[in-house]
């Protein structure tokens, strides 16, 4: 199914106001949706028909930096039967203004493949996938500082009196 078509399809079911960006010059075409919406149009895109979005290759996270202030989530979907594939994003502030981890729902109930991809971006960019049944560092130990992806990472001198720095 052709991108317009699979947008089409979202706007019918979320309205237009639910595409707040989209990429239609790269190879693969991209639309940014509401974090706080994406649980329920990947539920969507997973159970209609003509869709049945059922396989979620990656999740990815890119630190837009801190001059930008946003943290963006990067989403593969791909219909192995129909053999059609989609981007979806979500930009969430970097740091959300009571100064905790910016919130992304998880979609661990629709997708078990999101179970490590989110954990991956937690551990790596300080991301919380809210209603993740798990989420918990996943590369590094669980009493590293900060997120090593992000930007403005300082790395640590010292891990439990080994140099990290060399």
């Amino acid at each position: 199914m052709e991108y317009d078509l699979i947008r089409l399809l979202i706007i019918t079911m979320f309205g237009e106001g639910v595409i707040l960006k989209e990429d239609k010059t790269s190879l693969q075409p991209s639309m940014t949706v509401p974090a706080e919406k994406i649980l329920e149009i990947c539920q969507f895109l997973h159970v209609q028909p003509k869709l049945y979005f059922d396989f979620l290759s990656c999740i990815t996270a890119i630190d837009n930096g801190p001059a930008v202030g946003t943290i963006e989530v990067i989403y593969h979907l791909t219909s192995i039967p129909y053999g059609h594939n989609l981007v979806l994003k979500v930009e969430v502030p970097r740091t959300a203004e009571d100064g905790s981890l910016p919130k992304v729902p998880s979609l661990t109930p629709i997708w078990r493949t999101a179970d490590w991809h989110e954990r991956e971006a937690f551990d790596l960019l300080g991301i919380e996938f809210v209603g993740h049944p798990d989420l918990r560092r996943i590369l590094l130990p669980a009493d590293w500082e900060s997120f090593p992806l992000r930007t403005d990472y300082q790395e640590q001198t010292n891990y439990h009196s080994i140099k990290v720095k060399y």
